[in-house]
């Protein structure tokens, strides 16, 4: 048997890297010819700014081709728009996302509450100009938590604006409120005597922290700074006075779920309902209450806490890929 000589085994292996790296290099030119011929780029990066709205700076962030369908990003409590990072990365190829921060969070301006209402009637309102102020004139309204009662106010003022509604872990029936709401529902009933619980306990670390964990059983799978942040921020001078009074508030929201619920049977927007199982704060019940109000809605229960995006960011995105999809 003739030995297989080094020269041909070099000349062997210098052809094969060569069929290798010829198609592979096709692919690529044909990639980028592909991104330059559509007169888009391979990736849309995320841009940080501000506008001025009812004589305050509102911050957002935006991504994504503005002739794809919008989506507008409504963030919770204590975060601010930050919290959407992670559908920034997963979804601005496909969609145009605009995430605000609401007066008293994040980069938006903070007024002295002696001076500036902070209720959700005034945050919606200044959302809702915040649209207009960038020209939106029809979206799609992600809403979470603090989300909730701003978006519902938004959708109900100009419902022609709205083209879906999704709701991650944001309540709209007195049911979703569950056993840990009594020393809030306390602080509503009589505001001077349980103010300085409702601080210890509502803006506290542990408070912070258990908000995003509640009763996941993995634990290692949250990232420590998502409350540490959150906490620096509620420690802020002003905040607590901010916060407190924004909370009072929350009643109103209370009062106006019959509202709200009577809209979405009426309208029978098209909905998806996005729902951490180990929330802390709202009852696992809620989901199937909108289900009740809007028969023909999504309901996707996840293996996640109140703030889902935490940990189930990918399931998210795909999730509202193929209900966007399907968007008449």
């Amino acid at each position: 048997m003739r030995p297989f000589s080094s020269s041909r085994w070099t000349r062997c292996l210098h052809l094969s890297r060569m069929t290798l790296v010829i198609p592979v290099t096709l692919a690529s030119l044909q990639l980028l010819a592909h991104a330059q011929g559509s007169g888009r780029p391979v990736e849309y990066p995320t841009f940080y700014r501000a506008i001025q709205v009812d004589g305050l700076s509102i911050f957002y962030r935006e991504a994504g081709p503005k002739d794809a369908p919008t989506l507008l990003l409504l963030h919770g409590f204590p975060p601010s728009s930050r919290m959407y990072e992670p559908l920034f990365a997963r979804l601005s190829d496909r969609y145009h996302l605009i995430a605000p921060d609401y007066p008293g969070f994040g980069h938006s301006d903070w007024p002295d509450p002696k001076k500036f209402a902070y209720t959700f009637d005034h945050c919606a309102e200044i959302m809702n100009h915040f649209t207009e102020a960038l020209g939106l004139s029809r979206y799609t309204l992600y809403m979470q938590d603090y989300g909730g009662p701003v978006g519902f106010r938004m959708a109900l003022a100009h419902p022609d604006r709205i083209e879906a509604l999704i709701v991650q872990n944001a309540v709209a029936h007195d049911e979703g409120l569950g056993a840990i709401w009594k020393p809030r529902r306390a602080f509503w009933a009589d505001r001077a005597a349980n103010e300085n619980t409702l601080r210890t306990n509502f803006l506290s670390l542990e408070t912070t922290r258990g908000r995003h964990i509640g009763s996941d059983p993995n634990v290692d799978r949250y990232d420590p700074d998502l409350w540490i942040d959150e906490f620096a921020f509620l420690s802020k001078p002003g905040q607590a006075d901010i916060q407190s009074d924004l909370f009072y508030d929350y009643q109103t929201n209370v009062q106006n779920y019959p509202k709200w619920q009577a809209w979405m049977r009426e309208r029978q927007p098209r909905l998806i309902v996005l729902w951490g199982i180990y929330d802390p704060s709202f009852a696992l019940s809620e989901p199937g209450a909108y289900a009740r109000d809007v028969p023909n809605a999504e309901i996707h229960l996840l293996d996640a806490g109140h703030f889902a995006l935490d940990t189930k960011a990918d399931e998210i995105a795909a999730l509202l890929h193929e209900f966007m999809k399907t968007q008449r």
